[in-house]
């Protein structure tokens, strides 16, 4: 067989495998993407139906008259105050996102940036803080709370969270890999440490601040048992908190938890669908892989 021909057949045979590769790419990709859209289908498809139809065993794809006033009576509802936890959990995701990306942002640029003796260990110290489990740390935060008179206020709600040695440790890194050229720049023209921080560094960072802003938003949205003990007063319930009152109740009712729970998420896939290039591209930053 002369060599063209068989690297004919060395091609086609090659040619074939990569096809088939990219369907099975293809089916486990459509797989996945099922699995991860199943929570989301069940979740619309509950909160649009009547309680009979979700206790009934017979099954059905969608609700042949979905409910559309489940969302409108939970809104209405005396017993279920979503409109204000709504509004508390915004404050509190809001408020706990800047302030941790101020405390943590300028940790992060002192360690990496102002020679300093103590810098490495501060810096130890800081990544001890990881190696302590929260339940250590719930009382002793708890009792100083409310101490302070901070139980079912947003100050306790916000600021004993605002710290975390976590992001201290990725805006260290980060910062670490920052163009030194940039800065020195700046030095010439008379900027200090702090003018240099907020008039070059900052600017030119916000793809990596935008993903933490994003993570620490997700953490705080989703926070559950830290507003459960401090938000005892109904006023100051979170999403989070008023979603649990459903399973604690003697009566459930299951379409408008399903309408509670889409709510509570809406609000998170907007800023994840937003800014997700900015968190894929910000975590990659960091040279975490």
């Amino acid at each position: 067989m002369s060599a063209a021909p068989l690297s004919n057949v060395v091609g086609l045979h090659r040619g074939g495998r990569a096809r088939a590769l990219d369907v099975v790419s293809w089916v486990v990709l459509v797989i996945v993407t099922i699995l991860f859209l199943l929570p989301f289908y069940l979740m619309i498809r509950n909160g649009l139906s009547t309680t009979q139809s979700l206790t009934s065993p017979d099954w059905s794809f969608f609700p042949t008259h979905p409910q559309w006033r489940n969302f409108t009576d939970l809104f209405h509802s005396p017993d279920i105050p979503m409109l204000s936890s709504l509004k508390n959990s915004a404050i509190i995701a809001v408020f706990s996102t800047l302030g941790t990306l101020l405390i943590c942002s300028l940790a992060g640029y002192a360690l990496a940036r102002i020679p300093n003796r103590a810098a490495t260990p501060i810096f130890y110290g800081v990544i001890a803080t990881l190696m302590i489990p929260g339940a250590v740390t719930f009382v002793p935060s708890f009792i100083i709370v409310s101490s302070l008179g901070w139980v079912s206020d947003y100050r306790g709600l916000i600021i004993p969270g605002l710290f975390s040695g976590f992001t201290v440790f990725l805006f260290r890194q980060y910062f670490l890999a920052f163009p030194r050229e940039l800065e020195e720049a700046a030095r010439v023209d008379g900027l200090g440490h702090w003018r240099t921080f907020w008039r070059i560094v900052i600017p030119n960072s916000g793809a990596f601040i935008a993903a933490i802003a994003v993570i620490t938003f997700i953490g705080s949205w989703n926070a559950f048992l830290w507003p459960l003990v401090v938000a005892q007063d109904q006023s100051a319930w979170t999403v989070q908190v008023t979603l649990s009152t459903f399973i604690t109740a003697q009566t459930v009712n299951l379409p408008q938890l399903f309408c509670a729970a889409i709510i509570s998420i809406l609000p998170l896939i907007l800023v994840f669908v937003f800014l997700q290039r900015y968190l894929v591209q910000g975590v990659a930053q960091t040279g975490i892989k």
